[in-house]
């Protein structure tokens, strides 16, 4: 399968379209064939391996055809023997490593169904953006039903982090 992978630090310049193997599925995930991925601040930072401590994920000293991306969408291929939500064509969402890709694997648990109401490339850009706000609304804002909030200057993924303010 083709992805995109990294073998070194640096800019833009060291990503590399290659031929890796396709992951092997363990009893309890799923593979998805990638329809659509989302690129975030976490992929910038593996490319720059930057700071430092990305490269405990990455790779270190360097990258080994490290698979790029976090978020994807697409259709269910295969699932392991333990998987029982999910079943081939199933169309699915999901942040897990190496989205960049023609096939990821991703943990039962950590898959959701697609919203019918959105498309492969609408659904892809949701998990990491999703996470992110339910975090700073519900754990830092600790909003409420019923509480206000005001969202000013919602740009990006993580635009509303500083401009988030409610009322009780």
């Amino acid at each position: 399968m083709k992805a995109i992978v990294i073998n070194d630090y640096g800019s833009p310049d060291v990503l590399e379209l290659k031929e890796v193997n396709k992951p092997v599925i363990q009893e309890n995930e799923v593979l998805v064939r990638v329809w659509a991925a989302a690129l975030n601040a976490g992929d910038y930072f593996s490319t720059r391996g930057s700071p430092w401590l990305a490269r405990f994920t990455v790779g270190f000293p360097k990258p080994k055809d490290y698979i790029l991306g976090w978020d994807m969408a697409g259709r269910v291929e295969a699932v392991g023997n333990q998987v029982t939500r999910f079943q081939p064509g199933d169309e699915v969402f999901a942040a897990c490593n190496g989205s960049l890709a023609e096939y990821a694997r991703v943990a039962e648990d950590r898959l959701a169904m697609k919203p019918a109401n959105l498309t492969l490339e609408q659904a892809a850009v949701v998990p990491t953006a999703a996470v992110t706000a339910l975090q700073g609304l519900r754990d830092a804002g600790k909003v409420q039903p019923g509480n206000k909030v005001l969202i000013n200057g919602a740009a990006g993924v993580c635009g509303y982090v500083s401009g988030v303010f409610y009322s009780h």
